[in-house]
Formats: structure tokens, sequence, C-alpha cells
């Protein structure tokens, strides 16, 4: 990972990758198999706290699309911990990746931690990653960096959505930063699109008119062929006007895909906002329904 924004360095010592904290990883290739007709795995590392389930092939539309759980047992992201994710899909693949839950960010007494997600989708592959929201508990830091590269006629539908903090418990905005970092690229590394959503609730008000003004705030990023996106982000715009949720859809730089922003009371609300810029992505690109994953 990069140099850590100075936002989440002040916090000091307790650096990713120290003594304090877990290192996991999970090295994920993906590769069509013609001979099999469906996305197989051709390369898989993991380390705990992390791996991924073996791929379930679950639409009758697209049988050659895998759906993948991403899985920490160890339940949350403790001080000092670091995860790196790395994903790569080729040879035509399809694959929709999720998480088995929410990510829970715990209480951290000094310093913070860290997720680097890195995905690379070859030509002509397409892939959904859409994990569950975000949750960071009180005095929790937060730093996740996640690089995209797309290759030509590729498809990425990339989400994420942050949570207030323990609801249920009342405890609303009482984390001291969660910072969430994004860029693009094609596949030589041309930057096609950055962003960053960057919450400090103890030192700025981002319940203030013109900030978030609602509690859970979510953001999906669809890179895909030039010749769809206007279409794209027009059938985009009309559905989420239509959900119970405030947000938009705008074109990225470069016309790569579209950004949607999105802010609702609830996840769940957003969860299925989020689900439905993917099914109307996966209609345009793929010609097929979209299937939520099943959560127990």
């Amino acid at each position: 990972m990069e140099e850590v924004p100075p936002e989440v360095a002040k916090y000091g010592a307790a650096r990713a990758g120290s003594d304090t904290g877990k290192r996991g990883v999970l090295v994920l290739k993906l590769a069509g198999d013609p001979a099999a007709g469906r996305t197989v795995v051709k390369e898989q590392y993991s380390q705990v706290p992390l791996f991924a389930q073996k791929p379930m092939y679950l639409e009758e539309s697209l049988p050659s699309m895998a759906y993948m759980y991403v899985i920490s047992p160890s339940g949350g992201v403790l001080q000092g911990d670091t995860y790196s994710i790395d994903v790569s899909l080729d040879n035509g693949a399809l694959a929709h990746l999720t998480t088995q839950g929410a990510t829970r960010i715990y209480k951290m007494e000094k310093g913070f931690a860290t997720q680097q997600v890195d995905i690379t989708v070859n030509d002509g592959c397409y892939l959904e990653y859409m994990p569950d929201q975000i949750i960071p508990y009180a005095g929790s830091r937060f730093y996740q960096k996640t690089s995209l590269r797309v290759g030509e006629g590729a498809t990425v539908v990339y989400s994420e959505i942050i949570s207030p903090g323990r609801a249920a418990s009342g405890e609303l905005f009482e984390y001291d930063i969660c910072y969430l970092k994004i860029q693009g690229s094609d596949c030589q590394g041309r930057l096609k699109f950055a962003d960053s959503v960057v919450l400090e609730p103890k030192t700025t008000d981002i319940k203030a008119a013109g900030a978030m003004e609602q509690d859970v705030v979510a953001s999906v990023y669809v890179v895909a062929s030039a010749r769809l996106v206007p279409e794209l982000n027009r059938l985009a715009n009309a559905a989420l006007a239509d959900m119970k949720i405030r947000g938009g859809s705008s074109i990225m730089p470069h016309g790569c895909g579209i950004a949607a922003r999105m802010l609702g009371d609830y996840a769940g609300d957003l969860q299925q906002a989020a689900g439905k810029v993917a099914e109307i992505t996966r209609k345009l690109v793929l010609g097929a329904p979209f299937t939520k994953m099943r959560k127990g």
C-alpha cells in the first residue's frame, strides 16, 4: 500500500503490519474455462483472517458466472490489522463477489487498520464486487485503498456502504475516521478516475446541510464500455429516483463509466439501491437478470 494519508497516519505508532495486528491476505485468480463451460478458480492463496469459499453457480441465465464469498472468521478488523485482497479475472470470466456479512471495525487505543483491494478485470471479463456495509465502531480508525484495473470491453461494478456505527446500541458517528479511496485505470496503468470518501465525525459535522444529512452513505462505481455509459447513466438515475434513498449517478472522466453516490437511513435500503445499479448494468452488458446472494 502507498503511504497512508496524514489524516490517518496522525494516529501513530501502531501502524498496519505492526505486531499488534494481523496480516490477512487473499489472492484470487479466476478464469473462464471453455471445457467446463464456467468460470473457475485458477489460483487461490489465503492467510488468516481472510479466505474465500469455493465458487457456486446460481444463475440459470448465466451458468458460467461464479458466485463467491470473501470471509473473515475473526469477526472484525482490529487495531493494527492490515488486509490485502487481490482479485483478477481473465479469459472471459464472469463473477460476483461479496462478503459473508458486514465488515466491523473495532475500537483502537492507538494506531489504525488498513485494507488494500486490488482488482484486475482483463479484456472481455465481467465482475460485480459488492461487499456488505462497513460498520466503524466508536474509537475506530480505518483506511481502505481500492485500485481497479479494467481492460478493453471489460465491466466492473464496485460498491461501498458505510454505516454510522452500532445503531442498535445508540452508537452513531463515534468513530475517529473512516477513509475510503478508490482509483480506476486501464490495464496499461493509465489513470481514468479517482475518488475519496473521508468521514471524521468528531472534527466535522457530517450530518450538516450539504454534507451527509442522513446516517448511511454508499458509492457505486461502474466501469464499462464507453458506448454503454450514457444509457447506463440514464437508467441508473431513473431507477434511483424511485427508491427510498437520496442519490444520483454521473458519468466519470473519460466516459469510462458512472459513479453513483447515495444517502439513506438504513444500510438495507442502500444495498437494494446498489443492487439495482448492478441489475441495470448486468442487463445492459450481459442481457441477463441479477440475483442477490443469499445470506443467513
